[in-house]
């Protein structure tokens, strides 16, 4: 990948937008008089999606449950608790939007630990190089696949891409399991020789051993302990704990692609130079996409990353606030003639995103697409 230190973003163009917008916001916020960040909803909504993943997880450890039939609820169940972990808690927190208090933000961020991943890959990865660089090819990791899926028209087409738009679903399912066996310590070294690491042999040496025993209770609690104690074949646990990531795999991955990887989203090209001509916000809003902005339920279960143009410009604000915030954002933009991408629900969007990875596995360039 190429070094982030090279690409820098405009900081004379779009003044008068970037200003008015950031005005609004804080006028929202005084007029208010309420925090930027979670509220009282939040902390029953993090102690309901706990219970929703220890709660099942302790029935199956403690064997007290083993018909197949009701193993297979109980690990839906986590599924869907690991789906929540990873949008509405943990992801607020390790943007720091969570609390205004610093440790419970890091405290909180490492619930992604318990599902699998890693606080510290998951803040470089995600916080660093994605927003900051979002849907440019050879910075922005979430669209580097390493050649298994052409996410962007800037890279390479192969022709096993012609059929990305029906197992690329496959790949998504392998997603959060891929994070919890080998893929956090591959980037992580990766990331070392990037310079995106901490400095120093002996503190780099620190996260692997950290990561690493992480990694070992979490295989050791989740499907370890359920394969000892569960009376149920180990077959059975196995595939149930599969199913599980397989769920939430795909789940959360066509949350984020569904923002991104989209007909409406723009895939700017890095100018050989490092400097883009637009701003940070302009870009923002050129490459990303809402969806779904009329279902609360769904909001609420996803963090409000349905608002992805809210959280892509105000972070470290809570996502308790992006729907109210989305109609500040997409008022402003369109008085300054800036886009400003909304599809209507999920399903749509979900279907959009299938069409797009067909016409980028079929197509040398989507463009006019």
């Amino acid at each position: 990948m190429t070094p982030i230190q090279r690409l820098k973003f405009s900081r004379t163009a779009d003044v008068e937008f970037v200003k008015t917008l950031k005005a609004r916001v804080a006028e929202y916020f005084a007029d208010k008089q309420i925090a930027k960040h979670g509220n009282a909803g939040m902390v029953v909504k993090t102690v309901s999606i706990l219970l929703l993943y220890l709660v099942p997880l302790g029935f199956v450890i403690s064997g007290f449950v083993s018909h197949p039939f009701l193993l297979f609820i109980l690990w839906v169940m986590m599924a869907v608790g690991m789906i929540g972990i990873g949008m509405s808690i943990m992801h607020d927190a390790n943007h720091g939007s969570y609390s205004s208090n610093p440790k419970v933000n890091k405290a909180l961020g490492y619930l992604i630990n318990i599902v699998g991943g890693s606080a510290i890959v998951w803040k470089i990865q995600h916080n660093v190089l994605h927003h900051s660089f979002t849907n440019i090819d050879g910075y922005d990791g979430d669209i580097d696949t390493g050649g298994i899926l052409r996410l962007s028209p800037n890279t390479k087409r192969l022709w096993i891409h012609r059929l990305q738009a029906f197992y690329a679903w496959f790949l998504y399912g392998m997603m959060t399991i891929n994070w919890a066996t080998f893929k956090d310590f591959l980037q992580l070294f990766d990331f070392r020789k990037r310079g995106l690491t901490v400095k120093g042999r002996g503190e780099f040496s620190m996260q692997v051993t950290r990561m690493t025993i992480a990694k070992l209770l979490y295989w050791g609690v989740v499907l370890a302990l359920p394969l000892w104690l569960n009376p149920a074949a180990w077959w059975v646990t196995l595939l149930f704990f599969l199913t599980m990531h397989f769920i939430a795999g795909v789940f959360s991955a066509i949350v984020f692609q569904s923002a991104h990887v989209v007909p409406d989203a723009e895939y700017p090209i890095a100018p050989e130079d490092g400097r883009v001509e637009v701003s940070w916000f302009v870009h923002q809003l050129r490459t990303t996409c809402n969806f779904s902005p009329k279902s609360r339920i769904f909001s609420w279960f996803v963090g409000g990353l349905n608002y992805q143009i809210e959280h892509h410009l105000f972070p470290n604000i809570s996502h308790v606030h992006y729907r109210k915030l989305s109609e500040i954002v997409q008022r402003t933009a369109k008085e300054y003639g800036i886009p400003y991408h909304v599809y209507p629900n999920f399903m749509i969007v979900v279907w959009e995103h299938t069409k797009h990875l067909w016409r980028l596995g079929n197509s040398r360039s989507t463009v006019g697409i």
